[in-house]
């Protein structure tokens, strides 16, 4: 049996580790490869996966459309495609299961067909100044970034994400706001080795396979970016900013609370803070951060969860 994932990134990670061993991955797929290997196991071009033998292509990309479209041209039996993530569009780009489910079986499969709900467009919220390919990440996320983003006209400050990744929020955020100052702090190599206990290889692996340059490619006015790469809150030492928006991600529970202690007393009255992962079953830590703070200041946040994906928190200054 020969099963490639399709994706190098965190959808790929949560497979491995939730749902498809490594030993079962003959290798991954990348329509642009940042490197040779991927937790361990070899990377190929969609060209280069149509000349070899295989059974199935798992796709763990969000980018559906353009992968659909980039197989088509290699030659890649799209049969042989299981596509995780259709909730980009109202069809299934599945144009079969049989062969999904005859290598891995019918309940296998159908664990990993998550139901998808559509989520029409606000009439309020009007035409989105994002890209589409923005949208198709979490659309319900970077909408409610772009409303919070119109609530700041008159709330000075710079703004801030803490915990890149890849930049796509990175991007939305520049986009929506790009007469502001942008500080961008992470690793760009990714966690803390002494956090990552308990977790996955695929979690920990996906978030190493990031560069700095590639997130400052992804800016539309890069010009406004400043680059704080190292072990937060080390990499904000000297820096006397306020702030009207900020974006805090880093998943785990240390890093989250040094991002609540240290953002929240420089959240300019009016601003927001946007905590990811706050009701993801998966990264308790995020929860548990929160409740840490509220406990030993002893101030419960002005707070709004949000129904999107990973379950963000709204925190307002």
């Amino acid at each position: 049996m020969k099963v490639y994932v399709y994706g190098t990134g965190c959808g790929a990670g949560d497979l491995i580790d939730t749902a498809l061993p490594l030993e079962q991955v003959s290798g991954f797929v990348d329509s642009r490869p940042a490197s040779e290997t991927f937790l361990g196991k070899p990377v190929l071009s969609p060209e280069e996966l149509a000349q070899k033998n295989y059974d199935l292509v798992i796709v763990t990309s969000r980018h559906t459309e353009e992968i659909a479209l980039r197989c088509e041209a290699a030659g890649i039996d799209e049969t042989r495609l299981l596509f995780l993530k259709n909730h980009v569009t109202l069809i299934d780009r599945n144009q079969s299961y049989a062969a999904a489910e005859e290598l891995l079986g019918t309940a296998f499969v159908e664990n990993l067909r998550s139901a998808q709900v559509p989520v029409p467009v606000p009439p309020w919220a009007g035409r989105s100044h994002l890209e589409k390919t923005d949208l198709e990440n979490d659309y319900v996320r970077v909408r409610t970034l772009e409303a919070l983003c119109g609530r700041l006209r008159d709330v000075p400050g710079a703004v801030a994400e803490l915990g890149v990744y890849r930049g796509s929020f990175a991007r939305c955020i520049n986009q929506l706001l790009p007469d502001r100052t942008l500080y961008l702090f992470d690793t760009f190599a990714g966690f803390r080795q002494e956090e990552t206990e308990g977790y996955g290889e695929g979690f920990i692996g996906a978030h190493r396979n990031t560069t700095l340059e590639d997130v400052r490619k992804q800016l539309p006015h890069p010009e406004k970016a400043v680059f704080r790469q190292g072990f937060f809150p080390e990499t904000a030492a000297g820096l006397e900013e306020l702030f009207a928006l900020v974006s805090l991600d880093v998943d785990l529970e240390e890093s989250t609370y040094a991002g609540l202690y240290w953002f929240l007393p420089r959240l300019e009255p009016g601003g927001y803070l946007l905590l990811h992962d706050y009701n993801d079953p998966a990264l308790p830590g995020v929860r548990n951060a929160v409740a840490r703070y509220e406990t030993e200041t002893g101030k419960r946040l002005s707070a709004v969860p949000v129904c999107d994906r990973n379950g963000s928190l709204v925190i307002c200054g």
